[in-house]
Formats: C-alpha cells, sequence, structure tokens
C-alpha cells in the first residue's frame, strides 16, 4: 500500500517528565487529524478551524509549508504511564504509530568517599546505581581511562517495586600504584550523557614523595648554613680558650720566676706584729721607722738591763708588707747602733734588735 501519510520518527524515546514530539505530515487535502495514545484520542485538530480539543498535556503547532500538510504533536510532562503507540489519523486516508518509550533517571553513588592509601594496598571501590529504568549500563573509569569489564562485577536487583525500577551494585578493585580520579557511570539510552559519581584515590608514598622532591634543594641549603655557622663558633670558642690558657701559663711563669720563695703579706697594726714575729722567726723592731718622717711620728725606746719599755704608745710608721724569711737571721745579735743627723734633710735611722 502507498504512503500517503508520514508520522516522524517512528520510535521514540524520552525521560520520565519531558516532553515526547512526532510531526504529522500529507501532500493530500485532509479534513480532521486525530492523535490517539494507547487506544485513546488526546487531541483532535480541523484544516480549517485547528485545535478543536483543550488537554493542557497536550499540544500542537502547524509547522506546514507549501508542498506539504504538517502539525508536531507534543506530549509534556511524560509518566511511564504513557509508554505504548502513538498513532496520527488521518480520517478517510490513512494512519501511521509510533513507539513511545518512557526511562526513568535514578542516582548513582560511590560509597565512602575519598580514600588515603598506602603505596601497594589494594583498595575496593563499591557503586550503587538505584531507581532506573529500565536496566541502566554501568561502567567504571580510572584517570579518565574507561576499566575492563573483567576487573569489576555487576549484580542487579530489580525490577522493583510498582513502577519496576532497577538497582545495581557494582564492585572495582583496585591496586593503589598512584593517585588517581576514579568514576562511576550509569546510563540510558534516552540521557545525553551519563550520570557519574566520582571519588580520589591518594596514595601516600606519592605524596610524601612528590614534597621531598620538592624541598630536597632547600633542605640541603639550609643544613650547609648552619651546618658553617655552627663551625664557625666552635673554631672561635676553640681560640678564645687556647687564648686564655697560655695567658695564664705565662702570668704564673713570670710570677714564679720573680718571687721564687713566695711571699706574705703583713699587716701594719698593732694586732698583725705577733704575726710579723712569727714570720721573722724574731721579735718586733719597735725601733723601726721609715724615712723621711718627721720628728713628731718618731718613738721613743729605753732600753734596761736588757729589757725594753716604751713610755707612750707607738704609732709606727709602715713597715714592709712583704717579709721573706730569707731576710732575717734569726742566729745573730745585733746591738743597737744610733743614727743621727742634725740639720736639714737629716736622716734618722734606729735600730733596735732584741734576742
Amino acid at each position: 500500500m502507498e504512503a500517503r501519510m508520514q508520522l516522524e520518527p517512528r520510535t521514540i524515546t524520552v525521560l520520565r517528565g519531558d516532553t515526547a514530539r512526532l510531526i504529522c505530515s500529507t501532500a493530500e487535502p485532509w479534513q480532521v487529524m486525530v492523535w490517539i495514545l494507547n487506544g485513546g484520542s488526546v487531541l483532535t485538530i480541523s484544516a480549517q478551524y485547528g485545535i478543536l480539543s483543550n488537554n493542557p498535556n497536550v499540544t500542537a503547532m502547524n509547522r506546514s509549508t507549501n508542498q506539504l500538510s504538517s502539525w508536531e504533536f507534543a506530549l509534556k510532562r511524560v509518566q511511564r504511564s504513557h509508554q505504548g503507540e502513538v498513532t496520527c489519523d488521518l480520517q478517510n486516508i490513512q494512519r501511521q504509530t509510533a513507539d513511545l518509550f518512557v526511562q526513568e533517571r535514578g542516582n548513582v553513588a560511590i560509597t565512602g568517599g575519598n580514600v588515603t592509601v598506602l603505596k601497594g594496598e589494594e583498595v575496593l571501590f563499591q557503586c550503587l546505581a538505584v531507581g532506573w529504568y529500565p536496566e541502566p549500563s554501568l561502567t567504571w573509569l580510572v584517570n579518565g581511562r574507561e576499566v575492563d569489564q573483567g576487573q569489576y562485577n555487576i549484580s542487579t536487583e530489580g525490577p522493583v517495586g510498582v513502577d519496576g525500577l532497577y538497582n545495581l551494585t557494582s564492585d572495582l578493585s583496585v591496586q593503589a600504584a598512584e593517585s588517581s580520579h576514579v568514576e562511576c557511570l550509569a546510563s540510558v539510552s534516552a540521557l545525553p550523557t551519563p550520570q557519574a559519581s566520582s571519588v580520589r584515590l591518594t596514595v601516600v608514598a606519592e605524596v610524601v614523595a612528590e614534597n621531598v622532591c620538592d624541598d630536597c634543594t632547600v633542605l640541603i641549603a639550609v643544613t650547609a648554613s648552619v651546618a658553617t655557622v655552627l663551625l664557625l663558633l666552635l673554631l672561635s670558642i676553640c681560640i678564645v680558650l687556647c687564648y686564655r690558657r697560655r695567658r695564664r701559663a705565662r702570668i704564673g711563669h713570670i710570677f714564679h720566676w720573680a718571687f721564687p720563695l713566695g711571699f706574705h703579706r703583713i699587716d701594719e697594726s698593732e694586732s698583725g706584729r705577733s704575726s710579723i714575729a712569727e714570720a721573722t722567726g724574731g721579735k718586733v723592731n719597735l725601733g723601726y721607722t721609715t724615712e723621711g718622717h718627721s720628728d713628731a711620728g718618731r718613738s721613743d725606746l729605753i732600753v734596761t738591763g736588757g729589757t725594753h719599755s716604751q713610755m707612750r704608745s707607738i704609732r709606727a710608721h709602715k713597715i714592709p708588707d712583704v717579709v721573706s724569711s730569707s731576710n732575717f737571721s734569726l742566729n745573730t745579735s745585733q746591738s743597737n747602733v744610733p743614727t743621727d743627723h742634725s740639720g736639714d734633710g737629716s736622716k734618722n735611722v734606729r735600730r733596735v734588735t732584741t734576742v
């Protein structure tokens, strides 16, 4: 039978909630066009008066040209119940039928989220695709490359419930060799692009190696600088210590040369005279006076029968505060040798030795 009309497309697949569109065309004169969905009339169009029915979910638009009379049929907010046959009936001419398929888009997700593991560990990823119609296709991608189907498994549950939806579960095992981007994709034919879920696989060993490589130059430079500063500081301390040790040794040598027998400091106070006697091995020379002092500072001494007494308090002038034992002769007795010089610049020397 020769076709006197044309219905396009003859098969249409849409997602639930989308709009299904078909065009019915003819070159023959016609009076009435009726659109039928699964055996029921949903739209009537008059060639003379246009659209005659009023359905908010169904509409039509005139797409006619000089050669053809064409009307576009649009079924809005398509539901799973609309799936079936859509017929364009040109009364008294011909009718044609198209197949309408309605698909359901579900959800897809990789459970567990991002993963951080040590290099070489085995990692198991699980993907869930829930609420799809018909059964979706499911694939895995690692760093944008599709994984061979032999490396993962898929288990299907469905159709489930009144709508007859499908649920899928897939497990993928990956050897942690490097940090990777892992994706799970689920799709049906009506989807323009697959619905995807992705996670990040981070391999710890790789991250540490990258950080070490980035910082190795800085680390070497800092270590070298610190080592140089410490070496210079240690060298300076050694030089200072050596200098101080040599200086002390030199001072000790000079002191030992200058005072080979040592020395004692003798106090010139009254209470210190006993220590002078002990140091000299004899008794105190009370008649000693320093040179150049006036008579007012002179002490008078009276000697009677081998004993002596002082008439008034003695204000002895300074005596040498260094007395060496070698300067005294403990076994020699001397008698008083008074010396008197008159006149200016005279010098009186009085020595008394008692035994």
